[in-house]
């Protein structure tokens, strides 16, 4: 019955593997070195599963492989070998993404790591460096399906949030612009979410421009998971 952190991959269509990978995104054996099962889950739109296990996120970027972490999650417990009172997720690109979601959708994260994460797909697609990524997995352009756009978004569910976030964004990433982070912090702080932000200057979206700076986002992530992990601050759990 062990504390939980997932730890979701980017892409999507990346994986996670059974492999020691030596990146500042899949850190999940230094984790377990600090006391926390991993759970690295390898959700729908996850390359090498097939075309239509790749495809099925399409229209519902956030939503489907939103679901199976949780179930993947909810399975652990069931088994006995996740305690259900010190779950924590978190994630970078893609993972950040999913990791926003996932807090908009439920209280039971006692809290979340946020790297390199988007929280609206709208400025995302005005402002991303492959702005046809978006609409490839969203299924069209903002004033197609601006319902979808809704749908999936993490700021217009932001207000169900209480799980305290870290966050962390590279000055110069034209991938996910760090105005995602920004307008996500900024959300966090008025609704009284406990949020830090940590801003890389010159970082590009992989943290390689300085070597520091992925040990220092790492770093900072497990001591946010240590302060916040163990005992939940919020106040209804759903």
């Amino acid at each position: 019955n062990l504390p939980l952190f997932v730890l979701i991959h980017g892409g999507p269509n990346a994986a996670s593997l059974n492999m020691l990978i030596g990146d500042y995104y899949s850190w999940a054996p230094l984790a377990a070195t600090e006391g926390w099962l991993v759970l690295e889950p390898n959700y729908r739109g996850t390359g090498g599963y097939g075309d239509e296990f790749l495809s099925e996120i399409i229209g519902h970027p956030l939503s489907r492989p939103g679901r199976d972490i949780l179930a993947g999650v909810d399975s652990l417990i069931s088994d006995g070998i996740a305690n259900p009172n010190r779950l924590t997720v978190g994630g970078y690109s893609y993972g950040g993404f999913l990791t926003n979601w996932l807090i908009t959708q439920t209280t039971r994260f006692n809290a979340a790591v946020s790297g390199a994460g988007p929280a609206e797909h709208v400025s995302l697609w005005g402002s991303i460096d492959m702005p046809v990524y978006v609409a490839t997995y969203i299924g069209g352009y903002p004033w197609e399906i601006p319902e979808t756009y809704y749908n999936e978004s993490v700021m217009f569910k932001l207000g169900h949030v209480q799980t305290p976030t870290h966050i962390v964004s590279g000055a110069n990433d034209l991938r996910v612009p760090p105005s995602e982070s920004l307008m996500l912090e900024r959300g966090l702080h008025y609704l009284g979410v406990p949020v830090k932000l940590l801003f890389f200057p010159n970082g590009d979206h992989d943290l390689t421009i300085n070597p520091w700076h992925g040990k220092i986002k790492v770093r900072e992530e497990l001591k946010w998971l240590n302060k916040y992990g163990h005992t939940s601050l919020n106040k209804t759990i759903n």
